[in-house]
Order: C-alpha cells, then structure tokens, then sequence
C-alpha cells in the first residue's frame, strides 16, 4: 500500500468518523437557531450577545456532546448563517445525508449493474443486446439533464425521508451502465476458463455458475467501481440539493446548504457559507486516490475500456 493511499484512506477515516458521530461532535442540533448570532464569524473561543456581558467559556463533554458552552454564550467555529444557525453542527450533519446517499445509490447502481453485467456477458444473444444497448442510450444522454428530467416529474413537496430515498433511488438507477459493462467484460472472460466449462459439463446450471465461480471473480471490479461512484453519487446528490429539487430545508445537505452562498453579497460578506464546498475537496480526493490504488493493485490501466467492452465484436453471440 503506497503513501498516498494510506493519507488517502486516513483521510476518509477521519471525514466519515466526524460525520457518523455528528450527534456528539456537533455542538448544536442542525435546526438550532441563535438569532441574536446571525452571520457570525468563526471563532475558536465562546462569545456573548453583542451588548451582553456574559463570562463565556467552552466547557467539555456538556449535554451529551464534546463540548459547548452556556447559554446566552454561543461558539461558532465556521460561523452561522442566516437564522444565527451552527454552520459546523450543519455540515456534520448535513455529511449525513449527502455522504449515505452516494453510498446507498452506489450500492444500488453496483447490484444493478453487476446483475445486468452478468446476465449479459455470461448468456450473450438477446439479453446482451437489450441490456447493453440500453446502456448505451442511457450513456448518450447527459447525465445532469437526465437527473433533472426524473426528478422534475416526481412530486417536488415530501416529506424528508421519502425525498431522501427518492434521491438515492434515482442515481443509483441510473448509474448502473458503467459497472455493468465492467462486470460484463469480466464475465466474457471467466466463463470460458477451464473450471467454468467443467463445471458446466457436470450439469451445473447458469444461475449456479454465476452464483459460484463468476461472481467471486468480479469483486476487485466491483470494489473499484465503488470507490469512483461514491464521491459521483455525492455530487450528484449535492447537485440536486443545491438546485432545490433534493433534500430542503431545515434539513440540512451540503447541497441546500451551498444555495445561500450563491447569492454574491452573502458569498463576498460570509465566506464561510462555502464550508460545505471545501469539505467536498478533501472527500472527493481521498476516494479518487483511493481507486487510483485500488487500479493499481490490480494490474488495470487507466486506459479506454477494452475491446472485450465493444459487445459488437464479442464471441458467443
């Protein structure tokens, strides 16, 4: 394992522990508001009212979390917004639902595609075709467009949950082509090893050797492929929410969160505002590197995808 994986894996280790444990990292809840604080600035150190003389201090392990401090005292440490409302305690938990989106649509897309890829790389015919180039028209179309399109035609106004599932459903399934045509390759592959075709002249059955000597073959593939959709997935998910047609407010995503900071007087004055954005950076980056290892480890060139992927010249048709 090279240095730059390690830092890489260090890295998300760190962002998704602070996110999983938001409810005690965070001084506040992420609907909390302290109206008397609105765009305050970052400060490491507690702070009173203006016009209120108060003895503030941070106090440790108060009220369930790791710190905070005594009312009319507040601590900001990346400020507030609008409502006087934690932009930290917001971004821990706004992680929340931005990161576990990208992660259940990429298992989504990942199960979809690996059944697809392996139905149409081990039976050929009709099924390869229906499903790849199904694929590809769904390839043609541009990506962002199409999120747009599904979600505009689904009810804008319900309730958080539903939204949230609603979101993660909808990239998932339509993320499914990539790793398909992946696990598909792979799969040309695999059935005409010599232990597939011995099983196969046993008697064995097509769901068994997929089930039992294929679909072992496919999870380097399948484990790269996640660590590329997760941080896609995230944006995806950003996107939507920044544009209004994902999670809403009060509840807080990275995505709804950068919508205030898209007015330019509130981007000038409170840059702040952009904390969501930045946290982006670092998370992206890790899972970037990540599967620039992971590539690595296997042997796979960050090259086109093979001729095995142009299904128009495969064998077994």
């Amino acid at each position: 394992m090279t240095l730059r994986v390690r830092v890489a894996l260090a890295v998300l280790a760190m962002l998704h522990g602070a996110i999983l444990f938001a409810g005690w990292l965070a001084p506040y809840d992420y609907d909390q508001q302290h109206r008397e604080f609105s765009y305050s600035a970052p400060a490491l150190t507690a702070r009173a009212p203006e016009g209120i003389t108060a003895n503030c201090r941070v106090e440790w392990f108060r009220a369930g979390r790791l710190f905070g401090t005594e009312s009319p005292c507040g601590i900001f440490l990346l400020g507030t917004d609008a409502f006087g409302r934690d932009v930290f305690s917001r971004v821990l938990y706004g992680g929340r639902i931005s990161v576990l989106a990208g992660l259940i649509a990429t298992l989504l897309a990942l199960g979809f595609g690996t059944a697809a890829g392996a139905i149409a790389g081990f039976y050929g015919g009709w099924a390869d075709r229906i499903l790849m180039r199904g694929g590809e028209l769904l390839l043609a179309l541009p990506w962002l467009y199409l999120l747009l399109a599904v979600r505009a035609v689904l009810p804008l106004h319900i309730p958080t949950t539903q939204a949230f599932l609603l979101v993660a459903g909808i990239i998932g399934a339509l993320g499914w082509v990539r790793p398909a045509r992946l696990i598909r390759s792979v799969v040309l592959s695999v059935r005409e090893r010599g232990y597939v075709q011995a099983a196969r002249g046993f008697g064995a059955s097509g769901p068994y050797l997929i089930r039992r000597h294929i679909l072992p073959e496919t999870v380097g593939v399948a484990l790269t492929q996640a660590t590329v959709l997760i941080p896609q997935f995230i944006l995806a998910e950003v996107t939507l929410s920044f544009l209004g047609l994902g999670i809403s407010e009060p509840v807080p995503s990275w995505g709804n969160m950068l919508m205030e900071a898209r007015q330019y007087f509130a981007l000038v004055s409170h840059g702040w505002l952009l904390a969501p954005g930045l946290l982006l950076v670092p998370l992206l980056f890790g899972y970037f590197v990540l599967a620039d290892g992971l590539l690595a480890a296997q042997g796979i060139a960050q090259s086109p995808a093979p001729d095995a992927l142009n299904y128009s010249h495969d064998h077994g048709r």
